[in-house]
């Protein structure tokens, strides 16, 4: 089969997992795919683990018609990434394991399945009083930056800065995961539709008419509850 021809895509992982990984304890297809949700450019998400490997690695390839990231792990490996992802507030590992399609079910597949949904359920590590004053802090730098530049090519970055740190207060000063690129959107619709929507709608409306008004309100809105800005007293020792 050449770089052209297509397979269909759990025969692909399928026979990827057979020949690439055969020794392998269990493996897992995650990602666009299996949420029905893929596109022209998708790839396929490979969970493996192996207990005989050393540590943990990520390797990109094409197979069978498919871009494949394959996500290799031991019994150990894993959790030390479940770990950082919960401390990062950002679950990749435990959210492409808890939807992942089983390929090949090991005896411990199970109970690491059920220990991913678990820490989905449960969120991230509520922030501290201090956490969220350090990112109140940051976002009102930004917002005045946002409000007092002339400069439209640099307002362009400014507004992508203060358009991540907004989706990452709302949802972490609720107990939520974040995203990352299209996760943001998508974390931000899981939380609140209507929330997300007026979020999206005034990024739109500046990027596409350079109008502030909308971004400005939306961010004052969401510090408000929180004390609003803050500048004055503020200190990082």
């Amino acid at each position: 089969m050449n770089r052209t021809e297509k397979m269909a895509p759990f025969e692909a992982a399928r026979r990827f997992v057979d020949e690439t990984f055969p020794e392998c304890d269990a493996a897992l297809l995650a990602g666009s795919i299996t949420r029905g949700e893929e596109t022209s450019t998708s790839d396929l998400d490979i969970v493996i683990f192996d207990e005989n490997i050393p540590s943990a690695y990520r390797e990109s390839m094409f197979a069978y018609g498919w871009p494949i990231e394959v996500f290799v792990h031991n019994y150990q490996s894993y959790r030390t990434f479940f770990e950082n992802d919960v401390k990062r507030a950002r679950p990749s590992l435990p959210r492409m394991v808890s939807e992942g399609v089983i390929l090949r079910e090991g005896r411990q597949l199970p109970l690491i399945v059920e220990e991913a949904k678990s820490i989905l359920k449960n969120g991230p590590e509520p922030l501290s009083i201090k956490e969220i004053d350090f990112k109140r802090y940051f976002i009102t730098d930004s917002l005045d930056d946002f409000i007092g530049s002339e400069n439209k090519d640099e307002e362009i970055f400014i507004a992508s800065t203060l358009a991540e740190q907004l989706h990452e207060f709302v949802l972490r000063t609720n107990n939520r995961w974040i995203g990352r690129s299209k996760w943001v959107v998508r974390e931000l619709k899981s939380f609140d539709p209507l929330l997300a929507e007026r979020y999206t709608k005034s990024f739109r409306e500046y990027y596409r008419t350079g109008e502030k008004r909308a971004v400005i309100e939306l961010a004052e809105s969401i510090l408000e509850p929180y004390g609003g800005r803050l500048f004055e007293g503020f200190t990082i020792k």
